[in-house]
This record gives C-alpha cells, structure tokens and sequence, in this order.
C-alpha cells in the first residue's frame, strides 16, 4: 500500500484520519495524497444560488474552506515529518488543486490507488458523508480504511478478520495482504449465530494465511444476544486490535436499511480503524 488518497472534509474527525494516514505511511513508505471533498450544490439551492448575491457568498465561503483544508492537510503533514513529493523518496505528500465537486469523485479518483483513508460515518452523519463512503466502497474497486474520531497509536500491528464466508470478505482479505505480512498478530473471527454466507471456513482461511507465512490464529465467539456487528467489536476490543479486515455490504444496502446488518454497525460504532472493501 503505497498509494494513500485522503479526502478531506471541515469535520473533526480529520485530526484522526490523517493521523492514522500518517502512521500507515511511516510504516509502508506511502505518499498520501489530499484533495478537498466539495459535496455537490442540492438542485433546490441552486436556482436560489444562480441568483447573483447567494452564489458569490457561497463560491467566497467555498474558497476559503478549500484553502483552510489545504493549510490544514500541509502543515499537518509536515508536522508529522512528511515531507512534500519531490521525487526524494518517501513518505511524502502531495495535494490535488483541480478536484471537482461531488461525491461521485471519490469513486472515481480512487481508482488509482492502493488505499482510500476517511472518516467513518456514524448515526449523525450527513448524507453527502455516506454517499461519499459508499463511491469509495462501490465505484473505486479499491479497500477503504475507515477511521474513528479516537484512533489508537498504533495501526495494523494486532488484526482481526471477520471470517463470514462471503465474496466481499474474501476480497477485503486479499487488499489487506501487505498489511497482513506487517502485523505482529492476526486474528480470524467467526461469530457463531451470526450473520454468514455459505463459505470456506475460519481454519480453511488461517491455512491460507500461513502458507503466505502469516502466523494467524482462529478465534471463535458466541452471539449470544448481540447483532453480528456488536460481537465482532465486542471481540476486537477484547484482543486489543488496532485495524478490523470486513467485507462492506454482503447484505445489499436495502436490505441492511430494513433490517440492519453487521457493515452499518460496524461502519456507525467501530472505535478503531476499519478496512472495507465490496
């Protein structure tokens, strides 16, 4: 992983994005690169905006937003001895200027990298934050590492995988590979009771992963009276893990809104950095 794209948002949770972005470039020899997320003007302001005085106010509170974010993401990484891309070697940083509004982009523009950082989403997130959480997790065929308003210091050194059989698993699985060779500790978690496809088993996945000489260890919980995603964390915490491998989305997204699913658990309470990948 040593392409990381950041998008970066006026939200306070972009202290902890970034500085796990940073820890995992130290670790990888990264260049993580910035961009402002500029969410789409909604069709019912626009005609109001095109008005005249409106849209000046908003394009001159747009700019300054930009430039903050940008002053922000720059001395950031240079604080954090992440020097700018010069072709020297790496970590290193650099920032797109030219990226266009809408949430869409953050599907497309990953695409040219190994590793999308954001902020998760939580229960009081704006729709425009989802909807660019999923572009990342639908359009860029790329993982996305999701990161909590409280990050532990560590980042991918003791990690779980959520083993529940699916597609969507298996290829979060195989994104978290170099991150996986890098990890002192590696967990595979069944939930008994849980939410599952029909699949491979947990100790089929362990011995895949020790034949790529990664020292991994089955674990196994009970759900008991817990969602699928409770138990899952609930295990995370317990082993002290700093990085969760899950498939995003093996329910569709209907189906998750209707009848709740791990991925929207997991996406909404995780208190430490989540690797998804649809």
């Amino acid at each position: 992983m040593k392409t990381l794209l950041v998008p970066l948002q006026n939200i306070p949770m972009m202290t902890s994005t970034l500085d796990v972005a940073v820890r995992l470039a130290h670790r990888t020899g990264a260049y993580i690169e910035g961009f402002p997320l500029r969410f789409g003007i909604p069709q019912y302001l626009a005609a109001e905006l095109a008005t005249g005085i409106l849209l000046d106010s908003y394009e001159v509170k747009s700019e300054a937003e930009l430039n903050d974010m940008r002053d922000f993401f720059e001395a950031f990484m240079l604080k954090h001895d992440v020097p700018r891309s010069a072709g020297l070697g790496r970590p290193c940083f650099g920032w797109l200027e030219t990226a266009p509004e809408g949430e869409d982009f953050v599907g497309s523009y990953g695409r040219a990298f190994d590793l999308i950082v954001m902020a998760r989403s939580d229960i009081d997130a704006a729709g425009p934050h989802r909807r660019a959480i999923e572009s990342a997790l639908f359009e860029s065929g790329r993982p996305v590492l999701l990161v909590p308003s409280n990050a532990p210091r560590s980042v991918a050194t003791n990690i779980m995988i959520h083993w529940n059989g699916s597609t969507e698993q298996a290829r979060a699985n195989a994104f978290a590979m170099p991150l996986l060779r890098l990890a002192e500790k590696v967990s595979v978690l069944t939930v008994v009771g849980g939410q599952a496809v029909p699949g491979p088993s947990a100790d089929q996945i362990v011995q895949q992963l020790r034949y790529n000489d990664i020292a991994a260890q089955s674990r196994t919980v009970e759900l008991e009276d817990r969602d699928t995603g409770e138990a899952v964390l609930d295990a995370v915490r317990a082993e002290g893990c700093d990085l969760l491998i899950k498939g995003a989305f093996t329910r569709t997204r209907l189906r998750q809104m209707i009848f709740g699913g791990a991925t929207s658990y997991i996406m909404e309470h995780a208190d430490l950095p989540v690797l998804m990948a649809h």
